[in-house]
C-alpha cells in the first residue's frame, strides 16, 4: 500500500468511521456508519483522495477527459482531482512520485438527481462533452445504487463510461454484482472495503489505549520511528 494510499486509510479510519447503531439509506441497519464526508471535505484527507483517485485512474491507462458522479457524495472527490491534475500539469507539485509524462488535464461534473426545472435544464453540470471517456467517482457503495444512477445519467447524456471508482465499498447488499452490471464492461474498482477501515479503527484505538503499540510504525513525513500515531504517524522531531 502506497504512503498516501495508507495516510488516507488513516484518515478514514478516525474521521469517518463510528460504532453504534445506524439506519442505512438502503433502509437496512449496521452497527457502524463511515461517513466519508467527514474525510472527502477534510483538508488533509481532501488531498489524499484526490491523489489516490487520481493516481488510481491514471494507473488504468484508460485516459479519461473528466470524472465525476451523483451530488453529493461524489462532488468533493470529483473537484479534488480536476484541481490536483491541473496542478501536476503546470508543475506545482514537487512530490517525485507526481512526473507531469503522460498526465493531462481531467475536467469535473456532477450529475444532479433530476434535471432542473429552470435556466437550462440540465441534469449534467460542469464538463458536458459528448462522447467524452470519463470516470464515475462515489464516496462509499452499500447497494450502488447512486453509482448506477450517475453511470445511467452520464451514459444518457452522450459520455462513454469507461470505469467506476468508489472510495469504500461496504460488500453487502449485493452492491458490487449491481454496480459491475450497470458498468460493464467498465470495471469498478473500490480503494477500501469497509472492512479495511474497521480494523484501522480498532487498531488506532489499542494504539490510543497503549501507547507502546506506536513501536514500529515510522512518521509519515521522514520515515524515521514514530513515537505517536494519534491523529497521524510522526516521529519525535514531527510531533511537535
Amino acid at each position: 500500500m502506497s504512503n498516501a494510499r495508507e495516510s488516507l486509510l488513516q484518515v478514514l479510519a478516525e474521521n469517518s468511521f463510528k460504532l453504534g447503531e445506524f439506519k442505512l439509506s438502503s433502509g437496512g441497519t449496521s452497527d457502524y456508519y463511515i461517513d466519508c464526508r467527514a474525510t472527502t471535505l477534510d483538508a488533509e484527507g481532501a488531498r489524499l483522495t484526490a491523489k489516490v483517485f487520481y493516481d488510481e485512474i491514471h494507473e488504468s491507462g484508460l485516459r479519461p477527459e473528466a470524472v465525476g458522479g451523483m451530488t453529493m457524495g461524489a462532488d468533493p472527490i470529483a473537484t479534488g482531482i480536476a484541481i490536483l491534475s491541473a496542478q501536476r500539469i503546470q508543475g506545482r507539485i514537487t512530490d517525485s512520485s507526481m512526473e507531469k509524462a503522460g498526465r493531462r488535464l481531467v475536467h469535473a461534473f456532477i450529475v444532479r438527481k433530476a434535471e432542473k426545472g429552470h435556466g437550462t435544464e440540465q441534469q449534467i453540470e460542469g464538463f458536458r462533452k459528448k462522447g467524452a471517456k470519463v470516470f464515475i467517482v462515489d464516496d462509499v457503495c452499500t447497494t450502488g445504487r447512486s453509482i448506477i444512477e450517475a453511470i445511467e445519467a452520464a451514459r444518457a447524456f452522450g459520455f462513454e463510461v469507461v470505469g467506476a471508482i468508489c472510495l469504500v465499498e461496504r460488500e453487502e447488499a449485493n452492491g458490487r454484482a449491481n454496480v459491475e452490471s450497470a458498468a460493464a464492461p467498465a470495471p469498478f474498482v473500490s480503494l477500501f472495503t469497509a472492512n479495511d477501515v474497521r480494523e484501522k479503527h480498532l487498531h488506532i484505538r489499542q494504539q490510543e489505549e497503549d501507547p507502546l503499540l506506536a513501536l514500529g510504525e515510522v512518521c509519515d513525513l521522514c520515515g524515521r520511528p514514530a513515537v505517536t500515531v494519534n491523529p497521524y504517524k510522526r516521529c519525535a522531531a514531527h510531533a511537535q
